[in-house]
């Protein structure tokens, strides 16, 4: 039970980042989250709208592997994994919240996953 709730709360952190990168990447509020200048949001747009996609997709694999149930272990796994080497990445090379926001919540989840608990 606290893998499902886990995992469904990493989906909802990648739903709530592909809304950033989609649709709010130029808000004040979202370039403050990011640390970005108006400019480089503008520059960036498109760059910034693929990344959310890509972030829409983790969710809707975490998702869908939550509804197929035990099959679906082995892809949610694989999925938690790349959401914490994307996180360490994150935080190695863009800003370390990324770490908080990525790794963190996705290695609990995939602990969970893994522990059956």
């Amino acid at each position: 039970m606290l893998a499902t709730v886990l995992i469904a709360l990493v989906a909802l952190i990648h739903v709530y980042f592909l809304v950033l990168e989609m649709f709010r990447w130029e808000a004040p509020r979202t370039r403050k989250v990011f640390g970005t200048t108006p400019e480089f949001a503008a520059e960036s747009r498109v760059m910034a709208a693929n990344q959310g996609l890509y972030n829409g997709f983790l969710a809707a694999g975490l998702v869908y592997g939550l509804y197929l149930g035990a099959a679906g272990a082995s892809m949610i796994a694989f999925l938690l994994v790349c959401i914490v080497v994307a996180g360490v990445y994150g935080a190695m090379t863009a800003t370390k919240a990324a770490f908080v926001a990525q790794t963190i919540p996705a290695t609990l989840a995939l602990l969970a996953l893994v522990l059956n608990i």
